[in-house]
């Protein structure tokens, strides 16, 4: 067996990546999920410090500032980041560090983890994309707009991935991911 790894989980809004994380951390004890900070507001039945650690604006500008971040983003307008301490340590205690992150965390992570494992999850279509988004009901019309926008942009950063799933079958897509890590690890 190999190192510890970092393990990236990228696609766009509603293509089912955290699903895929949760069941990931169901099936594999040698993992522990990376809790990203954000200054979003927490969407019903979001837990702080489980689903995302919610701080201020101006709390994460300082954070970037102070080099809390191995990466960080402005996504729909918000910003979201990955402790770089939690990702060493937990790197050093022998497990896996699975990320939920956008493409452009996920290009950053890249250059300072070059040997992580990096996937890419994929809606089986723009179609069902906006019929998942649609059902989730956590959006205003206006906040879904720029969701299916960043969608349709972040289709195209699949290309610098290891590795493309389109989530079709939850349990297959999971599958197919746990393949992946025994073989790179």
């Amino acid at each position: 067996m190999g190192s510890p790894r970092v393990i990236v989980i990228s696609g766009p809004s509603g293509a089912g990546k955290t699903t895929i994380c949760h069941e990931l951390l169901k099936r594999k004890n040698n993992i522990k999920f990376s809790v990203s900070y954000t200054t979003r507001a927490p969407r019903s039945g979001e837990r702080e410090g489980v689903d995302y650690f919610f701080i201020s604006e101006e709390e994460f500008k300082r954070k970037i500032k102070e080099g809390f971040f191995a990466e960080w983003a402005k996504v729909h307008n918000h910003y979201y980041g990955t402790s770089k301490k939690f990702i060493e340590d937990t790197l050093k205690s022998g497990y896996h560090c699975l990320l939920d992150i956008d493409v452009q965390g996920g290009l950053q992570i890249k250059k300072s983890f070059p040997d992580g494992i990096f996937i890419f999850i994929a809606p089986p279509s723009i179609e069902e994309l906006k019929k998942r988004l649609l059902k989730r009901r956590t959006e205003k019309p206006e906040d879904m707009e720029i969701r299916l926008r960043n969608a349709l942009k972040e289709m195209e950063f699949q290309k610098f991935y290891d590795y493309v799933i389109k989530n079709i079958d939850l349990n297959e897509s999971v599958e197919k991911i746990l393949d992946i890590i025994e073989k790179n690890y």
